[in-house]
């Protein structure tokens, strides 16, 4: 069960490129151990946020709070220990073609640890084991499948121990069992180590099987018209976008 306490405190952002504005002066929250979902048609600005909520992007207005502490206002060290607190997995996976495996994961190790090579390729290989690749930490992901690419990108993710994981489309490209099998490995990464999610997705099945929480963004009012569990939105919202999107209905 997640506790009261957010670990995420998103206060009056305002999101702008030049002189256009994407989103204004949205707020939530995200609370520790759930699986918090950002949603919404194309354009709304679900990436843009997301690039704000990983200090991509500095807001126009507003703050970005981790644990408590700004993100954006943050300098030096201090920036460094926020941003060890995260972890990012992106759409493509992001993994250097390069690279096996144990290699991609262990950049994070090398950059932000002092561990010893042996110490960093152990942790490797067992972020690897964690998300069920343990026998293929020395394939390049030129030699796996789509969805075993998408768990190598989460192993690294997870290198630096994070409280949260943010994962942008991670089931973008899949099959429906691929899809379901990445749903799985999420919800038992969040209840066996408590990790904290936050999902930008449009994928339906995926968005009903793993969030607690979802924010729906909307494009023409630049914030956020719905916050709640996904089938209590989609069978008792009173706003006819929101009722649209989660039952698949045309305009």
């Amino acid at each position: 069960m997640a506790e009261d306490k957010p670990i995420i405190v998103v206060e009056d952002l305002t999101a702008a490129y030049g002189s256009t504005v994407i989103l204004e002066k949205i707020s939530f929250s995200v609370k520790r151990g759930e699986v918090f979902v950002i949603l919404g048609g194309s354009g709304c600005g679900k990436s843009t946020l997301l690039k704000h909520l990983i200090g991509l992007n500095i807001p126009t207005k507003g703050e970005v709070l981790i644990d408590g502490e700004n993100l954006h206002k943050a300098e030096g060290e201090a920036r460094q220990r926020i941003l060890k607190r995260f972890g990012v997995s992106y759409q493509s996976g992001a993994l250097f073609g390069s690279m096996t495996l144990e290699e991609n994961v262990s950049l994070p190790l090398e950059e932000f640890s002092e561990l010893p090579p042996d110490a960093r390729k152990l942790l490797s290989w067992m972020k690897l084991e964690r998300v069920g690749l343990g026998e293929f930490g020395d394939h390049l992901p030129s030699e796996i499948s789509g969805g075993m690419q998408k768990r190598a990108a989460i192993a690294r993710a997870m290198a630096l121990d994070p409280d949260v994981l943010f994962l942008d489309e991670p089931s973008a490209g899949l099959d429906p069992i691929t899809s379901a099998e990445l749903d799985a490995l999420i919800l038992r990464l969040r209840d066996s180590l408590g990790m904290t999610f936050v999902i930008v997705t449009h994928e339906l099945a995926s968005i009903y099987a793993v969030a607690d929480r979802v924010i729906m963004l909307d494009k023409e009012t630049k914030g956020i018209i719905a916050e709640g569990h996904p089938e209590e939105l989609r069978d008792h919202s009173d706003n006819p976008i929101v009722r649209k999107f989660f039952l698949r209905q045309a305009e």
